[in-house]
């Protein structure tokens, strides 16, 4: 299950949220961010590890950065095509990753996924719940298989002569090939194997962003599910709040209107900043 959205909506807090009313039916589950800047152990109110770290009875969580994509590059792919391209040009390790990364956008995000996918087949889970990068970083992501395989065209003009490096285990052209089975791999696992949840508020700006979101999303064959609906403010004695709450009724009957074919779930805004267990377990029974 993975949760969407432009940054600021509140996508990792209906994670974090859901990974608490999973744990707390029985099921042994995982919150996972791939953002640049994660905040679970925040919202957590828990210690980052290097493995999962466990928040509560059947609760863990792990925030992934990109560091450890670069990990992920280098144990499957990095070293193996490196020796193939210093056999001919003279570059250093980091700068051809640097290189790597800019031919092909979302390389980083690529390998998350195909991390994340690891994981759910593993069988240690009984659910994995997604906090993904924000809009622009989750698109490249999307968009890497489509340019990955335009990549793979050229791929026999231009390495079928190159031999390997010394050391090198295969040839350049195999080591692609078999990047091009990871990526249909990841896509297939993107497509059949994840609900996404799109997070927004009733807000304009938001609103007007959200045919672009489940454009792309839909476009790739991606699952979505649901809408939910943040920060909606409850009717009060207060002017402001009155004015605030009839300004958002007009984008929320513009929301369901429009995504009457998504399940639309409400959340309230709340009084107080959402962080730790408590607090997660409230916003939980609101969203479920």
């Amino acid at each position: 299950m993975a949760f969407a959205g432009k940054g600021g909506v509140g996508k990792t807090t209906c994670a974090a949220a859901t990974a608490v009313h999973l744990a707390s039916c029985g099921r042994k589950t995982l919150a996972i961010s791939t953002d640049a800047t994660p905040s679970l152990s925040h919202i957590f109110q828990a210690k980052p590890a290097e493995g999962p770290a466990r928040v509560a009875e059947q609760l863990f969580f792990l925030e992934i950065g990109t560091g450890k994509a670069g990990q992920m590059w280098e144990k499957k792919f990095g070293r193996d095509v490196y020796r193939v391209f210093s056999s001919f040009v003279e570059i250093e390790y980091p700068d051809y990753v640097d290189f790597m990364s800019s031919v092909l956008p979302g390389l980083a995000e690529e390998f998350m996924v195909d991390y994340i996918r690891e994981l759910s087949s593993g069988g240690g889970w009984d659910a994995i719940v997604w906090d993904t990068a924000p809009l622009g970083q989750t698109m490249a992501l999307l968009q890497t298989p489509a340019l990955l395989t335009r990549h793979l065209r050229l791929a026999p003009r231009i390495y079928a002569g190159i031999k390997a490096g010394e050391g090198a285990r295969e040839t350049i052209l195999d080591t692609i090939q078999r990047w091009e089975v990871l990526s249909s791999a990841d896509t297939v696992f993107l497509r059949s194997g994840v609900e996404f949840n799109i997070v927004a508020i009733p807000e304009a700006l938001a609103v007007n962003q959200l045919d672009g979101i489940l454009g792309d999303l839909e476009k790739y064959g991606l699952n979505v599910r649901r809408l939910i609906i943040n920060n909606i403010v409850q009717p009060s004695d207060s002017d402001f709040l009155q004015q605030k709450a009839g300004q958002q009724q007009i984008y929320l009957g513009q929301l369901c209107d429009k995504y009457g074919r998504l399940q639309i779930s409400r959340l309230p805004l709340f009084p107080h900043e959402i962080n730790g267990l408590e607090m997660l377990r409230k916003v939980a029974g609101a969203l479920y």
